[in-house]
């Protein structure tokens, strides 16, 4: 899957998440992009198994797409946490750089950061 897949699936999520129902328009402002562009994207991943679209246009996470996103949103969500806490930039730096990070990092190199912030923290309570 594509970064931009991922954004598209990541975007659902957060968005059923604070306000239950989620529609192409929906999507379409949050990332600032047009009503053609997200139907578009919307198609793909509907054809990929991601997502399931309503009659009434809601859109769905499919087990599969539920997955997916559950696994990109926990990359964003711990590597903005781990550069702010390590490297000490801010809270909008560290979003913005996790949010590109998120799609290229190895699975290898996120169970390691994974592992460090797990120790830090345990190190900090303890």
């Amino acid at each position: 899957m594509y970064e931009s897949g991922e954004n598209y699936l990541e975007t659902i999520l957060i968005l059923k998440e604070k306000q239950g129902l989620v529609r192409s328009i929906d999507i379409a402002r949050a990332l600032n992009f047009s009503k053609p562009s997200v139907s578009r994207a919307m198609g793909i991943l509907r054809e990929d198994g991601y997502i399931v679209m309503e009659p009434g246009g809601e859109i769905e996470l499919t087990e599969k797409g539920r997955t997916k996103a559950d696994g990109i949103y926990e990359r964003h969500r711990l590597l903005t946490e781990f550069l702010q806490k390590v490297s000490g930039v801010d809270a909008g730096l560290a979003e913005e750089d996790a949010c590109k990070m998120e799609h290229i990092i190895s699975d290898e190199t996120f169970q390691g950061i994974k592992r460090f912030m797990r120790d830090m923290l345990q190190k900090e309570s303890g």
